[in-house]
């Protein structure tokens, strides 16, 4: 059963809805139980095999286990 985001037109609140079927109209708001909602685009995360065994850099360019990157000091966090 796919879990579509959606976005509530009459409350304005976001919500995850496990749905059936890809025919989601007349899912009803666990908020406020309208129907207006609108399905919003989902993105996903994808997880990819070691190349090396290695492990890299951060994108800072700290090592691996600095206790974060920069160690919490940079803005990539």
């Amino acid at each position: 059963m796919p879990l579509y985001e959606f976005h509530c037109n009459a409350c304005g609140k976001d919500a995850e809805i496990l749905v059936r079927t890809s025919d989601w109209k007349g899912v009803r708001c666990p908020s406020c139980g309208s129907t207006r909602l609108v399905k919003k685009l989902s993105v996903f995360a994808a997880a990819s095999a070691p190349d090396s065994g290695a492990e890299k850099p951060m994108p800072c360019g700290m090592p691996p286990g600095a206790g974060g990157c920069c160690g919490g000091a940079c803005g990539m966090n």
